[in-house]
C-alpha cells in the first residue's frame, strides 16, 4: 500500500515587497491580500495541518500550487524553505499554480528555486514530468502562466499536452496507478476567468490516455468529480485552501489522503478527508473508490 498526502493553496504569508515592486498585476494583489485574504489564509492554520500531515506519516506528499500570493522574489525563497521543511524533495512534490506565475519573473528568482520538488526521476526540470513510487506513477503538469490582469485562469499548451498524453500512455501499459497532479481543474468548474483555458484539448488527451486519480487546487473548496477516460471514470478530487480560517465565506482548511492498493486488475483507493474543526485538524470523512485498472 502506499500513502499520498494532498495539500494545496498554502498562501503562506506575503513579505512586504520593495516600492517598486507594486506595479500593475501585482498592485491589485497586494491590496486584496491586505484588504481580505490576509484575514483568511493564517501561517497558524497552515502550521497545524503541516503538523496533522505528518503525524499520519504517509509515504509521498503532493502540493497543487499557490505557495505565492503575488510572485514576489522573496516569496519564492519563503516557500522554498517551506517545503525543506515539508519534507525531502524525493518526498514531496509541486506543481506550480497561478499565484505562482501571477507576473513574469526571472526564473533564477521564481519556480527554479523549487526546482527539486519538481524534477521527474532522472530527468532534467520541466513539465510534464513523472516521479514513480512503487505502483504509482506521479504526473506533475503546469497550468502556470502569467495572465491578464482580470484573470486567474491557466493553460497546459499544445506541446505539454501532448507529451502528457504521451506519457500518461506508456505509464499504463506498464500497469501503473497514474495520479495527475494539476493546480486548474481539468473540469468546467468555476467562473469561466478562473478556469483552465485549454479544458477541452487537455481533457480529451487525458481521456484518450487514461488515468486512475487526478488531484488539483485552485477552487479552495472540497470536491469530487469524474472525467471520462478509456480506462473507466476517473475521479477528480480538489482539496480547500490548506492555510485558510473559517471567515466569511472560505471553506476551512483541509487535506486528503490516499491510501492505494492494488486490487484484481485495477486499483482500491481509499480517501481520508481531515479538516480543521474548532481549531484543531480531525477526520471529516472516510470513504473507498475503485478504479478500473490500466488500459
Amino acid at each position: 500500500m502506499f500513502t499520498l498526502a494532498h495539500l494545496s493553496d498554502p498562501h503562506l504569508p506575503l513579505p512586504r515587497p520593495p516600492l517598486g515592486a507594486l506595479l500593475g498585476k501585482r498592485a491589485l494583489g497586494y491590496l486584496s491580500w491586505q484588504r481580505r485574504r490576509k484575514a483568511i489564509h493564517r501561517p497558524e492554520v497552515l502550521a497545524a495541518l503541516v503538523a496533522d500531515v505528518h503525524a499520519q506519516r504517509p509515504d509521498h506528499i503532493a502540493v497543487t500550487g499557490d505557495l505565492c500570493n503575488i510572485s514576489l522574489a522573496a516569496e519564492f525563497r519563503q516557500a522554498g524553505a517551506w517545503l525543506e521543511g515539508l519534507g525531502a524533495p524525493t518526498e514531496v512534490s509541486v506543481v506550480p499554480g497561478n499565484h505562482d506565475t501571477y507576473v513574469r519573473n526571472r526564473a533564477a528568482d521564481g519556480l527554479d528555486l523549487w526546482a527539486p520538488f519538481m524534477t521527474g526521476d532522472g530527468a532534467k526540470p520541466g513539465f510534464p514530468w513523472v516521479r514513480v513510487r512503487g505502483a504509482v506513477a506521479l504526473v506533475g503538469v503546469s497550468t502556470a502562466a502569467p495572465m491578464s490582469w482580470i484573470s486567474a485562469g491557466g493553460i497546459v499548451g499544445p506541446e505539454q499536452t501532448a507529451a502528457a498524453e504521451r506519457m500518461l500512455a506508456r505509464l499504463g501499459a506498464d500497469g501503473l496507478c497514474r495520479v495527475l497532479l494539476i493546480h486548474h481543474p481539468p473540469i468546467d468548474r468555476g467562473p469561466r476567468r478562473k478556469r483552465l483555458i485549454d479544458i477541452e484539448p487537455f481533457a480529451a488527451a487525458v481521456g484518450r490516455a487514461g488515468v486512475e486519480l487526478i488531484l488539483h487546487g485552485h477552487t479552495h473548496v472540497a470536491g469530487l468529480d469524474r472525467l471520462p477516460t478509456v480506462a473507466g471514470e476517473a475521479p477528480v478530487i480538489g482539496v480547500p485552501s490548506g492555510s485558510a480560517r473559517p471567515v466569511r465565506h472560505a471553506q476551512p482548511a483541509g487535506w486528503n489522503l490516499y491510501r492505494i492498493a492494488r486490487a484484481g486488475a485495477g486499483f482500491a483507493l481509499r480517501v481520508t478527508t481531515r479538516g480543521l474543526v474548532e481549531g484543531r485538524f480531525a477526520e471529516l470523512a472516510d470513504y473507498h473508490l475503485r478504479t478500473v485498472g490500466p488500459s
